[in-house]
């Protein structure tokens, strides 16, 4: 069973090397994101990447999915 969830960038910190994001879920701003909050884990991720072409994707304000596969 798959989870969907959809987190908007909050920050973005470029470092030499990459550099690290903080997302949240998503409460407003569309109908979608209305339906996602009903159902969307509360909390927060933060996570870092070495690839300075990657971490430029992650725009503050821009949401993503986010897929929780389970790993088997």
């Amino acid at each position: 069973m798959t989870i969907r969830a959809k987190f908007r960038v909050d920050e973005r910190a470029e470092r030499v090397n990459g550099g690290k994001v903080t997302l949240s879920p998503v409460m407003d701003g569309s109908e979608e994101n209305k339906k996602f909050f009903i159902y969307t884990p509360y909390g927060r991720i933060e996570m870092g990447t070495v690839n300075e072409d990657a971490i430029k994707e992650f725009t503050p304000g821009r949401e993503f999915y986010i897929d929780f596969t389970p790993a088997e």
